[in-house]
């Protein structure tokens, strides 16, 4: 049991840490002062009748004296205090605990004066409020990706806790008047639609460090109460302003996630460390940015992987801390040193660290499906997805990784959830290609590699279909093998001018029966270190597993087989 010192109300439910009315740090045991717990005889100043009132209560009704109608007035007396009693047991156990908030989800803040040079602020300052609320420990934060699906749209805070599943939603404006910022924040409870605070900030743009720091302080101390937990505050990567504007326009282009914005996030990543030399957050930042630029198939893998680990590496010297810098070390000691156990290490620390932060969990489960790990890779998928229920990347993957775990219906179902969220998305149509493949539809998987192509700039939409007639045209005439025979060549016409991985091509030729094709690819690369040869487990290798060359490969790499 555990009591307000301030109020002396008591609770039995030991997962609470304030109280509920007044938000005292709860106490376990009596009252620190050793006083007695009612305000007056008879009466306890728990919400909860204790045994000794209940059993008072009855023997009071005992010796009254009995007539004919004392039987029938003790039963219901008896009753009626039971019920009273069972009540307020419930009350204080299931309705306290749904008063509780849990999860929550910070809107994009709205650049109210329409001004385009201080886009990245209003963006950025809701991105670290995001971080911020992520260090209560168990305090679900909906991940950015998830919330930034609703920039520009008019939509109302009940319908995104109910889109989003949460409990407390934040929203935003911001605009500039000469050199200062003017900001409102409102905190909405999504049961009521009411408001629970509000305020208004006026500052310098010299204070952005400060000021948000200081919203998420008022934020967290309004729901003091209602939260699960309470997070100590966040840390002040710098002090110094210059770089925290150059570090916000670095992450507005980073999460673009296109090619040229990956770069350009690195150019004000860098601009950021050359003003604070100590800016450890802008490190790491810079980290990802380089694990992300060689996926898009047209960089050097080697180069990028070496900047990556030089700029995570540094981050952790100035501070370990960082979930981040964890992920981006462990991406590239996945990726490039093939240390499968260090890089595993890595990202549960990252977790660890930061349990809100989505990208770590969606990097760890794709490096769990590298290792054959196919379950525990779709729980991690599943908890990246209840973080960031919006972002693309994960639910594409999610897709993938339910059609590894042989679950390819509903594998179908989660990839056309995430097509009617962006039909553009070139990754899903990959995804969907590949469940199809594994399926055995083959005309269908021709017809998303057909969009596929033409989205990446590969040709006119006639050209796209006159391709997947040639699959099609193979896979009818000989099956399995003539659709794979069809896609291996072309793909390594490199008709799309990217970079087909090597574990898919391979994949393509093993399946087509030609094995000697698939290991001179497979050989090559692994010669290159290649990170896809890491992608040596995944299903599409199938038709490889029972060659000697396999398992030798398999060793050299060092997964286990």
């Amino acid at each position: 049991m555990k009591r307000c010192p301030k109020c002396r109300r008591d609770y039995f439910d030991d997962s609470l840490a304030f109280c509920l009315d007044d938000g005292e740090r709860l106490l376990e045991g009596p009252a620190p002062d050793g006083s007695p717990t009612e305000l007056m005889p008879g009466v306890a100043t728990s919400d909860e009748p204790t045994t000794l009132a209940l059993h008072d209560a009855v023997t009071t009704a005992e010796i009254q004296p009995k007539t004919k109608r004392a039987g029938p007035l003790l039963a219901l007396t008896i009753a009626v205090i039971l019920l009273a009693g069972f009540g307020w047991l419930a009350y204080s156990y299931y309705g306290a605990k749904s008063s509780q908030i849990e999860s929550i989800a910070v809107m994009p803040f709205v650049n109210t004066g329409g001004n385009p040079d201080i886009e990245y602020l209003s963006d950025g300052i809701t991105e670290s409020l995001i971080n911020s609320l992520s260090q209560v420990p168990t305090l679900s934060v909906k991940a950015r990706s998830s919330v930034f699906t609703y920039k520009g749209k008019d939509v109302t805070p009940q319908q995104v806790a109910k889109d989003l599943t949460v409990q407390a939603v934040v929203t935003g404006r911001i605009v500039q008047r000469g050199d200062q910022l003017i900001m409102n924040v409102d905190l909405v409870e999504a049961a009521t639609g009411n408001s629970l605070w509000g305020d208004q900030y006026t500052r310098a743009m010299t204070d952005l460090i400060p000021l948000q720091n200081e919203i998420a302080h008022d934020v967290s101390a309004k729901l003091r109460s209602k939260l699960v937990g309470r997070g100590q505050m966040p840390k002040n990567y710098t002090e110094n302003t210059e770089a925290y504007k150059l570090y916000l326009r670095g992450r507005y282009h980073w999460n673009k996630r296109t090619p040229d914005d990956s770069k350009k996030s690195v150019e004000y990543f860098q601009q950021a460390i050359d003003t604070d030399p100590t800016y450890a957050l802008a490190y790491a930042a810079m980290a990802e940015a380089y694990i992300l630029i060689p996926g898009f198939g047209i960089e050097s893998q080697a180069e990028y992987y070496a900047r990556a680990r030089a700029a995570a590496t540094k981050a952790l010297e100035i501070d370990e801390s960082l979930a981040e810098a964890h992920n981006a070390l462990a991406a590239v000691l996945k990726g490039q040193d093939w240390k499968f156990s260090e890089a595993e290490a890595e990202w549960r620390k990252a977790i660890e660290l930061n349990p809100n932060y989505a990208s770590a969990h969606q990097w760890y489960g794709e490096f769990l499906v590298s290792m054959g790990r196919n379950r525990d890779a779709l729980a991690e998928m599943r908890r990246a997805q209840e973080l960031d229920p919006l972002s693309l990347i994960i639910n594409g993957i999610l897709g993938m990784t339910l059609s590894q775990n042989g679950l390819h219906e509903e594998a179908l179902v989660q990839l056309k959830k995430t097509l009617e969220m962006d039909p553009n998305f070139p990754r899903t149509h990959i995804y969907l290609a590949e469940v199809y493949q594994n399926m055995g539809r083959f005309d269908e998987a021709a017809d998303e590699f057909a969009k596929l192509f033409v989205m990446g700039g590969g040709g006119s939409p006639e050209q796209g279909a006159q391709l997947a007639s040639l699959v099609k045209r193979a896979a009818r005439i000989a099956g399995e093998k003539g659709y794979s025979r069809a896609m291996a060549e072309l793909l390594s016409s490199d008709l799309r001018g990217a970079r087909t991985p090597a574990s898919v091509l391979a994949g393509f030729w093993g399946r087509a029966g030609e094995p000697d094709k698939a290991f001179a690819i497979l050989e090559k690369a692994y010669l290159e270190h290649d990170d896809s040869v890491v992608m040596l487990k995944a299903p599409r290798m199938d038709s490889l597993k029972g060659d000697p060359r396999y398992k030798d490969l398999l060793r050299r790499v060092g997964l286990p087989e």
